[in-house]
């Protein structure tokens, strides 16, 4: 009995050594951390704003403090969320403090078990002498993975879910960085002066990945346009050419393939339904004041589309990661300006609350917002306008000017009437007065959203000559949509590919190449020629860039109006009628005193006196005013 009675006594101590050996085990597999990432990856010292969040991803990693040492930095709060996968970290960066790198602790009971490098770098941007784009600029919308492929050994980039197919219309083509800056030297022999490109980012979807709307990764240029320092090398270049960059941002939507999609950081960090539902579009919602909370809500929170989650700016972490990406990326790689995508999408009050962060860090920089509606008052809502009933302000520089957009698509196509044809262009400018600065909308005939204008106006060689003077003699910057210098055509009906046709010649088995004047056909060198006479002409005259507008009301189909400053004067006549037509000057006579005698800019004609002027059917003539 003695003896059984100390073997269970031993057995007991051996299970109960076991247990704890067990538990032991368990509590050091339970405290194993991971670290995946940290956004942003680096920063900068010397920001206007000393605040910086870091969001720091890896399994588990919320188990573990972080810890910093280093003189100039402080943390100030670090945040726990829903999912134990994520920490974010608030640091505070004196007004002093030197570049270098920062070692970041990740402790786990009291024991250092990661550590992360991260830089903070010294800045290249002197904000002060930052300038972005304005109405001395052209800008030139191009669709990197339909305009040319330099490097076809990045088509089917590794770890990418859609591979290159050029028969798809849908489908990758393989157009890149490389591609793009191959044919810098035609861009200026056209005689543009910035470049916006639809987004580069990483768009990891199964499917019509190409267009870029559908991010996955908001640090990361997508392997099959190049890598981050390409991009960089391409804005540097650029530069070196005397060509401005924008970038496309997305703020509305990230693609449903983002690293986070099976682990958010919280739920509401998307805007969640019962069921998938979908935006009503109807973006004239935000700022109706009989509006529904339903219908807004639809608007706001609705999805973009099925590919495309819709992001919840109103979760105050989420904001900020997106704030700081912007500045990441302007900082990164000196950026002249943002196209910001779906612009009244997004919680309006966020979007305010962006643009007075990146002002606060650029003064002088531009964005130019896509407020896809109909009339100049509702667009005017979203310029930085300081007259809205409601009190809204978006500080937003720029707009994109769709009500012009739209006459134009109509006014070249019409018999002449009332508020038909050359009409519809003076109405809408009849409605500058809504907008806070009119000269800072930004002017298009077309874009990869619609038909070509090429197309909207009949495949007509002189209508689209007249569009194409309008566009670059109006007020605003104008913005020119790959190809139409060569008159590509497209219907959107016909699906989104045919309207983002590959450009010919950037391809190596392209039959024919539209970058050489060889390799185009004689009505596409006309159009060439005609658009570079006019772009190139219009770098050198400061009265069409900048200067003020007067137009008169279009009388027997003609359309005249004046744009001039203390250095000179244009008049530009538009005969949208199908007969010759002369043109008795006299009722011009307000705008005319001082000037005698006047060239032509488009054929170089003199004219002794100004009188009268011949202009051929379905034609812009354009005068610089001599005194």
């Amino acid at each position: 009995m003695h003896r059984m009675k100390k073997i269970s006594h031993l057995t007991f101590k051996a299970l109960l050594i076991g247990m704890v050996l067990l538990l032991s085990g368990m509590t050091a597999r339970a405290e194993k951390v991971e670290l995946t990432r940290i956004d942003p990856p680096f920063w900068w010292a010397g920001m206007k704003n000393p605040n910086l969040q870091l969001m720091v991803y890896g399994k588990d990693i919320s188990k573990a403090t972080p810890v910093i040492s280093y003189t100039g930095i402080q943390i100030r709060e670090v945040i726990h969320v829903e999912s134990p996968n994520y920490l974010f970290v608030n640091l505070v960066l004196s007004p002093d403090v030197v570049p270098g790198t920062m070692k970041i602790d990740f402790l786990v009971n009291g024991k250092s078990k990661l550590s992360y490098a991260y830089e903070i770098k010294q800045r290249k941007i002197d904000p002060a002498q930052f300038q972005g784009f304005d109405n001395s600029d052209v800008i030139y919308l191009l669709m990197p993975d339909r305009f040319a492929n330099g490097d076809p050994s990045n088509d089917d980039a590794p770890g990418m879910l859609e591979k290159a197919d050029r028969s798809n219309p849908s489908g990758r083509h393989g157009g890149d960085i490389k591609g793009i800056e191959t044919h810098f030297d035609y861009l200026k022999d056209l005689g543009v002066t910035a470049i916006w490109t639809t987004p580069l980012l990483q768009n990891n979807m199964p499917a019509a990945s190409y267009h870029g709307y559908a991010i996955t990764d908001l640090y990361k240029i997508d392997k099959r346009f190049g890598v981050n320092q390409d991009y960089i090398n391409m804005v540097e270049n650029a530069h070196q050419k005397g060509l401005k960059v924008i970038m496309d941002m997305v703020f509305n939507h990230v693609g449903t393939g983002y690293y986070w999609k099976n682990d958010l950081p919280m739920q509401d960090w998307y805007n969640q339904w019962p069921e998938f539902t979908r935006s009503n579009y109807r973006g004239g919602v935000v700022s109706d004041p009989h509006a529904t909370k339903s219908d807004y809500d639809k608007m706001v929170r609705g999805w973009f589309d099925t590919s495309m989650a819709d992001l919840n700016q109103q979760n105050h972490l989420l904001a900020e990661f997106l704030i700081q990406n912007s500045i990441w990326w302007i900082e990164y790689t000196g950026l002249d300006g943002i196209r910001q995508d779906t612009y009244p999408y997004p919680y309006s009050d966020f979007m305010a609350l962006w643009m007075k962060r990146l002002l606060e860090e650029y003064p002088y920089y531009n964005v130019v917002g896509e407020v896809w509606l109909s009339d100049p008052q509702s667009v005017a809502y979203w310029e930085n306008n300081i007259t809205n009933k409601d009190g809204y302000r978006s500080n937003l520089t720029n707009v994109f000017d769709f009500p012009l957009m739209q006459a134009i698509s109509s006014a070249f196509n019409e018999e002449e009437g009332w508020d038909k044809g050359a009409a519809r262009l003076w109405d809408i400018i009849s409605q500058d007065y809504v907008y806070t600065n009119p000269m800072n909308l930004v002017t298009f005939a077309d874009n990869h959203d619609g038909d070509r204008i090429y197309s909207k106006l009949g495949e007509d060689d002189n209508k689209f000559k007249l569009a194409m003077a309008f566009l670059l003699t109006t007020r605003g910057i104008p913005q020119l949509y790959y190809g139409s210098e060569i008159m590509m055509s497209g219907k959107e009906h016909k699906g989104h590919g045919d309207i983002r046709k590959d450009f010919p010649g950037g391809w190596s088995d392209d039959t024919s190449n539209a970058f050489t004047r060889e390799g185009r056909t004689r009505e596409q060198n006309n159009a060439f020629d005609f658009m570079k006479k006019l772009l190139h002409w219009r770098q050198t005259n400061t009265a069409v860039q900048s200067g003020k507008l007067t137009h008169y009301i279009p009388e027997n189909g003609i359309y005249v109006y004046f744009r001039y400053n203390d250095e000179g004067s244009v008049m530009v006549m538009l005969n949208n009628t199908n007969e010759e037509k002369t043109v008795d000057l006299s009722r011009f006579s307000e705008n005319l005193q001082g000037y005698s005698k006047g060239r032509s800019v488009l054929d170089r004609t003199g004219f002794d006196q100004l009188t009268e002027i011949v202009v051929p059917a379905k034609s812009p003539v354009i005068v610089e005013l001599v005194k």
